[in-house]
């Protein structure tokens, strides 16, 4: 296989999975409303590599087959395939409005990021090598889960009074048997696969060696199922304008459940080693990869939210006023720092895991612990932008009804239109407002972690001591010279 087309993604996900929402389970994901725009979302993402417009910029060569594939499984081997694959990601998040976090392109940089440490993974080097190898010719979906579930924050997960989280309870000659429960497995109904990995540290100690491991498993393996939370779709609405965020790119998450899922020794990456499981993504130098891709999706969601700022103001002239054009400042300055760390992670590019090429890691830090504030000023900035007007516009069927007239007369704006003002105006609520904009906040806070945890970690990474040794030489300095002072 090489490249998918949308279609054959679609069909992919008519698989019987065991998907559950609403107190019910879900039939068909690409048919339940809840479900079904994000899906053609999805499908659309996929058939855009067929395009011949398109193609070069979004895939590559299999190494492999000669096939052409999805170029963000691409091993960079220099800047210009991180600048390729950048390229790539944009295409996909511009498609999105940066909205889709969880676009395929986020597991496959995740995965392949892995996969070129391999070596990393001792006696299961070759089984990650291959399950790589199989998502990038398969063009597979993947889904995955980090985190245990939220039982007793304050103990660690061996010494946890109710014992919920996955772990390995035996294992057999065919593989690794898990029961448990794992979060927050976005993506998870639109997936292929599921990718389970470690994140928060264990202990290494046998209490804590049947939580350490790493896998991958059919969606629809025996056994494993989700529980999606309830959809930000507004079922209701009487136009699909009303809500055009929400209704094409709710991207769905879940809690991951399993219930003695046999896991093939050859989908195993990591058995009851929690030493490999602590700094993985540090070790594998996964992460900046990992960052890159995300730092993508962020200049993307950062020129969506600019855009739709300019055309806010521009649509009743606010922005002849001079603290409107602070605001809209404030989106390019978030729009150009984005961008300008990702530039910078490309110059500063290092040696990585065999041949590859690595970005630089502190500038995609940097915009890893910014950009969770900065999206939500984004959204405050819109809704000031949009003001009273966000509250009072009204759906766009009713340029279509009885009351058809008068909405076409008292919601002109002084440069636009009615039915301009109002598409404008309930886009700038579903991406500012809205249930929609609120699980996007929530998602950006801690999607790729814990806040407080990730500062702790930046500070321990950063190489501090050229700065301290810097401050005592200027100390010295200054201390040579008053002596000097006083001695003259």
């Amino acid at each position: 296989m090489s490249i998918r087309t949308g279609r054959a993604l679609l069909q992919s996900l008519r698989d019987g999975r065991r998907l559950y929402i609403d107190g019910e389970r879900v039939g068909d994901v690409t048919e339940d409303p809840r479900f079904a725009g994000a899906a053609q979302s999805l499908a659309a993402l996929y058939d855009m590599q067929h395009d011949p417009a398109l193609v070069e910029r979004m895939t590559f060569r299999s190494p492999a087959s000669s096939e052409r594939v999805g170029l963000s499984f691409i091993e960079p081997r220099s800047v210009d395939d991180l600048m390729r694959r950048r390229q790539m990601v944009k295409t996909w998040m511009d498609a999105t409005c940066g909205m889709f976090g969880r676009s395929p392109d986020f597991m496959n940089v995740f995965l392949t990021g892995l996969a070129s440490a391999a070596d990393v993974f001792g006696q299961f080097a070759d089984n990650l090598r291959t399950y790589h190898a199989l998502a990038r010719e398969g063009d597979l979906c993947l889904t995955h889960t980090l985190v245990n579930p939220q039982v007793d924050r304050s103990k660690p997960v061996e010494q946890q009074d109710k014992d919920l989280a996955a772990k390995i309870v035996k294992e057999t000659d065919k593989g690794i048997v898990i029961r448990g429960a794992r979060m927050v497995s976005t993506l998870a109904a639109y997936a292929n696969e599921l990718l389970v990995m470690p994140s928060t540290y264990l202990a290494n100690n046998k209490e804590a060696e049947p939580y350490a491991f790493g896998f991958a498993t059919p969606v629809d393996a025996p056994g494993l199922s989700f529980i999606c939370r309830p959809s930000v779709i507004h079922q209701g609405a009487a136009s699909a304008m009303d809500y055009p965020l929400s209704s094409r790119f709710d991207e769905t998450d879940a809690m991951v459940i399993f219930e003695d899922v046999t896991v093939p020794w050859e989908r195993v990456f990591i058995h009851r080693n929690a030493e490999l499981c602590n700094g993985l993504y540090e070790r594998t130098r996964a992460m900046p990869q990992i960052m890159h891709q995300f730092s993508t999706k962020n200049l993307a969601k950062d020129e969506f939210m600019m855009a739709l700022g300019f055309a806010l103001a521009k649509a009743t002239s606010i922005d002849a006023h001079l603290h409107v054009q602070g605001m809209l400042a404030e989106l390019i300055q978030f729009a150009e720092f984005c961008r300008a760390c990702l530039r910078a992670s490309e110059a500063d590019a290092g040696r990585g895991p065999n041949g590859t090429v690595t970005p630089a890691a502190m500038p995609l830090w940097t915009v890893r612990m910014m950009f969770p504030k900065m999206f939500v000023r984004m959204c405050e900035i819109i809704q000031t932008l949009g003001a009273g007007g966000l509250v009072a516009v009204p759906s766009y069927a009713e340029l279509d009804g009885p009351a058809a007239e008068p909405v076409r007369t008292y919601f002109q704006a002084a440069n636009a239109d009615a039915p301009t003002r109002i598409k404008l105006s309930r886009l700038a609520f579903d991406a500012a407002v809205s249930s929609f904009s609120g699980r996007q906040q929530l998602y950006e806070r801690y999607y790729s972690g814990d806040p407080v945890r990730l500062a702790g970690a930046l500070y321990t990474l950063y190489d501090k001591a050229p700065h301290i040794e810097r401050i005592h030489r200027l100390l010295d300095g200054l201390e040579a010279s008053i002596e000097e002072g006083t001695d003259a």
